[in-house]
């Protein structure tokens, strides 16, 4: 039996679930495997409650507000890369909520190419177009009406703390 010397220690990330006349906001993004298609989604700053965190990751990567209003589930996920044999696990908050205010000015975030609206239709036919399988399992879930409180996660005060 081997012993591990580090403690294992999955990335944590937010997705926002954005739906709108039928229709999901979804980003383009360049990743080392080509153009993927992904839901507005980040990873988990120092410092802030996942509700927290998935604000302010559409806002750098679609250059909208956004009001989480219900945890559409947690997720976990595991992407192995071939290119490099990364082997990355991933917790995943996805969030539903109010798309706000759109800012012009604000450019967004590195290696987001675009925003668009797709249909759950064209979202099935792309799936080998997605990020992760995430994307549309996420949305599946929204579609088949999952839905928890906000105060389902609990961000315990010590993680505002200053360092």
């Amino acid at each position: 039996m081997q012993i591990m010397n580090t403690r294992w220690k999955p990335s944590v990330t937010v997705a926002a679930i954005i739906e709108r006349d039928g229709r999901y906001l979804l980003v383009e993004e360049e990743t080392p495997e080509g153009l993927r298609l992904n839901n507005p989604a980040g990873h988990l700053d120092p410092g802030e409650s996942p509700a927290q965190g998935v604000v302010r990751e559409t806002l750098e990567e679609t250059a909208h507000a956004f009001a989480p209003t219900a945890l559409v589930g947690i997720y976990l996920s595991r992407f192995l890369r071939e290119s490099t044999g990364e082997d990355v696990t991933y917790l995943r908050f996805a969030f539903c909520g109010e798309l706000g205010a759109f800012d012009p000015e604000r450019r967004l975030d590195t290696g987001i190419v675009r925003t668009l609206w797709m249909t759950p239709d064209e979202l099935r036919a792309s799936a080998d177009r997605h990020r992760s399988p995430l994307v549309l399992r996420c949305i599946e879930d929204h579609l088949a009406g999952r839905r928890l409180p906000l105060d389902a996660v609990t961000t315990d005060l010590t993680v505002f703390r200053a360092r």
